[in-house]
């Protein structure tokens, strides 16, 4: 599958639906090339990957890290990693971290959270040369705040607030961005009011493409599934009977066989 360019992603506005998952190492990466148009360093690794509550804790190294192995296993899909809480407070700082992803990754963009109040760091990012895949709606990084993850969009005022957002993002100079945990309707109203793509998660089908966390997608966290999480297989099942069947395979002295050895 070739490599999108930022030009290709723009012109899947209202067209194909762009598909996005997340990854963070080299196998998985490998493995989702095939099918994705775009592949999330979500620092949702900090959950899934790393056992933490929250995304907070990640580090920029650690970012960086797993950034190196996901382009290292999917290097003809573009790649944009998450910019971890606290590294882009203010232009100086976003501009010295995004450039740090440029320098020690093959990262193709970065993302960050926030709407119109996130829209100067934005601009002086992509003013020097660093594209951005703004965040808006449900804000992970901000939910100790906001007392939670609230859904957004129940009301007129949020609606509103959440087209000013994305229109601040557009203009600028996002190419993309993700909008999460929004109501359907809403999320809908808000893709039609920008020129760039919309991609959802936990926002309905009323946008430009859609983006899930893959050990949810795959069914691998057991925990908690989100209400807007379709598990396409149940990998935690699977995962768990192909150890038990080796365990006992092992056990039995039933493996290395004939067949599995020298």
């Amino acid at each position: 599958m070739k490599k999108l360019t930022i030009g290709a992603i723009k012109k899947r506005k209202e067209a194909l639906p762009l598909v996005m998952i997340t990854a963070y190492d080299a196998i998985f990466a490998r493995l989702f090339s095939e099918s994705a148009d775009i592949i999330l360093v979500g620092d949702s690794l900090n959950m899934s990957f790393g056992g933490n509550p929250d995304t907070l804790s990640v580090t920029m190294d650690q970012m960086l890290y797993h950034t190196n192995a996901v382009c290292k296993g999917a290097p003809d899909t573009f790649v944009i990693i998450d910019m971890p809480f606290g590294t882009y407070t203010d232009e100086t700082s976003a501009f010295n971290n995004a450039m740090r992803v440029y320098r020690e990754t093959p990262a193709d963009a970065v993302k960050i959270e926030g709407g119109a109040d996130k829209a100067n760091i934005i601009r002086h990012l992509t003013a020097n040369g660093i594209a951005v895949c703004g965040h808006i709606g449900l804000l992970p990084q901000a939910f100790r705040a906001e007392g939670g993850y609230k859904i957004k969009g129940k009301t007129e005022d949020e609606a509103l607030s959440l087209i000013c957002d994305a229109q601040a993002v557009e203009a600028a100079g996002a190419f993309c961005m993700v909008i999460e945990g929004v109501k359907a309707d809403v999320a809908a109203r808000v893709a039609k009011s920008v020129s760039i793509p919309v991609i959802g998660i936990g926002a309905g089908n009323g946008v430009d493409g859609q983006v899930l966390v893959f050990s949810d997608m795959l069914g691998f966290y057991e925990p908690f599934v989100p209400k807007f999480v379709k598990q396409y297989i149940n990998g935690a099942k699977k995962v768990k009977e192909a150890v038990a069947a080796y365990t006992i395979e092992v056990q039995n002295r039933e493996f290395p066989d004939e067949n599995y050895i020298y």
